[in-house]
Parts: structure tokens; sequence; C-alpha cells
């Protein structure tokens, strides 16, 4: 079951006048909001419904909140605008931005977060679900965004801050395979090439699940271009963190990701790691107080899968 994991602000604490705007974009008056579970922003994630019956999911926030979000939800405001019809994401209705409080208007997906730990059946939607939308987003339609590795080059490079600074508290292997870290992500991030659409955040809670078993993936901000194969792979460690399925296997198995170079792949979970243990160590954002643990639990599950791969 997806957990709260933000102290987070509903529909009735946006100020009048956003709550107004938002009602303008979908033409009706809201008269009832559910706030919805997981993720991490402190903004609102509702469900709503107005009074005529029609339904629409918002999500909003301001710099009090947390002061990168707003930015967040400008950039997915853009990519979503431009993402096409046939793409298993959620239409976007509209955006309201005043230069304080951005809030982004999309069609309601009556659905559920997958279950975790993963669910074999869920797992295997998922997965095709990924394909497919590798596929229709191979060109990428969204031209704005950036690369694979520019998006992603700070982050990979956690093992050389984590090697300059090394904290107390760091796993013994990966204080002991510093070098060989370092060099792996340093192979991932110039790997990631391509011109597929990606969403590099695909997990549980960015996934909804609708009683038809069709799978939508929500959450865009971190869009950028890069290969066919990178979400299904950053999937896997959602997967591995959750536990009960042999990911190992399932990358061997998986058309997109069996002919992927296996180094290429290690280079990109021990750019991950290198992320997730350099982040662990640092203060929590404003208003998103649990991700530093997050962050340490998806490292503490990508290195033992490292000391496997490199040795």
């Amino acid at each position: 079951m997806t957990q709260q994991t933000t102290n987070r602000i509903g529909w009735t604490d946006l100020p009048e006048r956003v709550r107004t705007s938002v009602q303008e974009i979908i033409g009706d008056r809201v008269v009832e909001a559910v706030s919805q579970p997981g993720g991490y922003s402190p903004g609102t994630a509702d469900r709503v419904r107005t009074a005529t019956g029609l339904r629409a999911f918002v999500k909003a926030i301001s710099p009090a909140q947390n002061p990168d979000s707003p930015g967040m939800h400008r950039a997915e405001a853009r990519t979503a605008a431009a993402l096409p019809a046939s793409a298993p994401t959620p239409r976007l209705l509209g955006c309201h931005d005043d230069g304080e409080w951005v809030a982004l208007v999309f069609s309601d997906v009556d659905g559920r977060h997958p279950a975790t730990p993963w669910r074999a059946d869920e797992l295997t939607r998922v997965l095709k679900a990924l394909e497919v939308m590798a596929a229709v987003l191979t060109p990428s339609p969204v031209t704005h965004v950036p690369t694979a590795a520019d998006r992603l080059a700070e982050d990979f490079a956690g093992w050389h801050r984590i090697a300059a600074d090394p904290p107390a508290v760091l796993d013994p292997w990966a204080r002991e395979h510093l070098d060989q870290l370092r060099a792996a992500a340093d192979h991932g991030i110039a790997a990631l090439t391509g011109d597929t659409l990606c969403h590099v955040d695909v997990r549980a809670d960015n996934l909804l699940l609708d009683a038809t078993g069709t799978v939508t993936v929500v959450d865009w901000p971190w869009a950028c271009r890069g290969p066919a194969w990178l979400d299904t792979a950053l999937l896997l460690v959602n997967v591995r963190l959750h536990g009960g399925h042999d990911t190992e296997a399932l990358l061997r198995r998986l058309p997109i990701t069996a002919e992927v170079d296996p180094m290429t792949l290690t280079g990109v979970y021990a750019g991950l790691a290198g992320f997730f243990a350099d982040g662990a160590r640092r203060p929590p954002p404003q208003g998103i107080p649990t991700v530093r643990a997050f962050q340490q639990a998806q490292a503490d599950a990508l290195l033992p899968w490292l000391a496997t791969r490199l040795r």
C-alpha cells in the first residue's frame, strides 16, 4: 500500500484566486476534493468533482511549501501540453500561473497505484506499458527538454562528491570500491543517448492502474530525451527496493533491455546509487521531510546488486 510521504496541503488551503482559476479551467464549481496519497510534493494532489459531476485532478504549489516545486510544475506543464494523445498519460486541461502559485489541471484517472511489493500481474502490465510508451514517444514529440545525459549529469556525479568528502557512515563495500563506482557511473552517463522522451522518475507512486488494468504514467517534471530502455531500467530500481522479483532475470528477459550492453546498465545503476547515497546525507528539502530516508533505502537496495554486477 502506498503511504503518505509528506505533509500535503489540500484544495481548501489554496487561495481563492487559484481555486477560481482552476474552476474556470474545468468549467464548473468544485464541490468535493479528495487528497491523493503517495509522492513527495508538499503541494496539493486532489481528485476533484464539480457540481455537475465533472472530474479532474489538480496539483498546485507555491514557494512557501517548497521553493523549487513551482519550477517543476511549470516544466511539467510545458511537457504535458506537448504529449500526444496516444501516450499513456493524463491530458492537461489547463494551467494557472500567477507568478506565485502554479496549478495544473489534468483529466481525472480513476485508478490506484500498483501494489508494493509488486504483484507479478501488475508488474507485467506496467512493463508492457513502458515498452509501448517508449515506442509512442520515439522520436521525442517534445523538443524543449534536455538530453538524459544533461539532465542526469549532476546526479550521476554523486560518487565523485562522496569520494571528495566521504560521510562518516558509508556502506563498507561502497567505500572500498569508490573508484570502480565512479568509473561505472561515468560510463553510464556517457551511454544515455537516444531520442525517446523519457520520464526518468518511474516508480509505483507515479503510476496508476484502472479497473481494466490500463496503465497511466503521471508526474513528468523531469522529462528528457534518452534511450528507449531507460524508463524500464529505472522502474526495476523500484521493483528491487520492494523485493519479491529477480530484477537481474527481468533485465535479461525483457526485449527492451536484453540487448543493452550490461556495462551500460551497470553504469546507470551506479550513477543512481551515487545520487541516492549522496542525497541521503543532506538535510531534507523544505516541506519534504521523508525524501532522504527514501533515497537511502534506494541506495541500500542498489549497492548489493552493483556488488554482484561489478565482480
